[in-house]
């Protein structure tokens, strides 16, 4: 099996992809007309977005969890975090943590998405 893509649950796709665009250069890959899903390029992976409203015309309940309690975080690896990181808060991401060196040797640094979602920003660990 391959995990293909993640959707994440939205009250503004356009909106969002557009902040993922600016503060991370992902490249739209789709949105519908309806505005209700879109996806992002992310290599074999898609990052998708999703509106709450369409989840709840489907008959769906979506978790819209306080933003300072997380149960993930999105991961973006780069070779400048600090770069990076300037970029997502240019961008209007809200900073969590500044770029920290880690004893395993990885820099990592940690940002909360407009719309809530915690990203990690990374170097690659490959």
């Amino acid at each position: 099996m391959q995990l293909r893509y993640v959707i994440l649950y939205v009250p503004d796709v356009g909106t969002t992809m557009d902040f993922y665009a600016h503060a991370f250069g992902l490249e739209r890959r789709f949105l519908h007309d309806s505005g209700d899903y879109g996806e992002m390029a992310t290599g074999d992976t898609r990052l998708a977005f999703s509106s709450i409203a369409l989840m709840q015309s489907l008959g769906k309940q979506v978790a819209t969890a306080a933003p300072e309690r997380p149960s993930f975080d999105l991961a973006f690896a780069t070779k400048d975090v600090p770069d990076a990181l300037e970029r997502a808060l240019s961008a209007g991401a809200a900073l969590v943590q500044g770029a920290t060196d880690m004893p395993w040797g990885q820099t990592i640094s940690y940002v909360r998405a407009p719309e809530g979602t915690l990203v990690e920003i990374c170097t690659p660990m490959d």
